[in-house]
Formats: structure tokens, C-alpha cells, sequence
């Protein structure tokens, strides 16, 4: 990956010696961003024939999200990830 597209990939991994649920970093952001992409209900079944129309809906799914936090209305909640903002 990093030699071919400039990314460079991490593995977080669980701390020793824990047991239970454990805040791993920076995995909540990937968990949230799948939420919020879930919010869109044609994204909920892959009902897609190509993968050019399935990057295009989630892009669609992501314009959507930025301009409602651009301009919130009040019809909805916003949203709470349930983690404080030091995660």
C-alpha cells in the first residue's frame, strides 16, 4: 500500500493482559463512519451490479452527511458517537 498508493497501513491490536470491551484508537472512527454510511438505507443491502455504482452511492452518502453538518436542520438528532472527543 505504501508504495503504491501512499498509504500506510496500521494493525491496532487489543492491550495485554485485558479482558472485556476495550477503546482501541482511532478504530471507533472507521466503526462510526460505517454508521453513518449505514444511515442511508440503499447502502444497507449490496444491490449494486458494478463497483463504479456502489463508489458512487457512498459517495452520494458522504456528500449528504458533510451537507447536513454544514447546514443542520432540526428534524433530526445530531449525531453521538458515544465517545468523548480525547478517544
Amino acid at each position: 500500500m505504501a508504495e503504491n498508493a501512499g498509504y500506510e497501513i496500521a494493525v491496532v491490536s487489543r492491550p495485554e493482559g485485558t479482558k472485556g470491551w476495550v477503546t482501541l484508537p482511532r478504530r471507533w472512527v472507521v466503526e462510526g463512519t460505517f454508521a453513518w454510511l449505514k444511515r442511508c438505507r440503499r447502502l444497507t443491502v449490496d444491490r449494486e451490479k458494478s463497483t463504479c455504482s456502489s463508489q458512487a452511492m457512498i459517495q452520494l452518502a458522504m456528500i449528504r452527511l458533510m451537507l447536513r453538518r454544514l447546514h443542520p436542520t432540526n428534524d433530526e438528532p445530531p449525531f453521538r458517537s458515544g465517545h468523548s472527543e480525547n478517544d
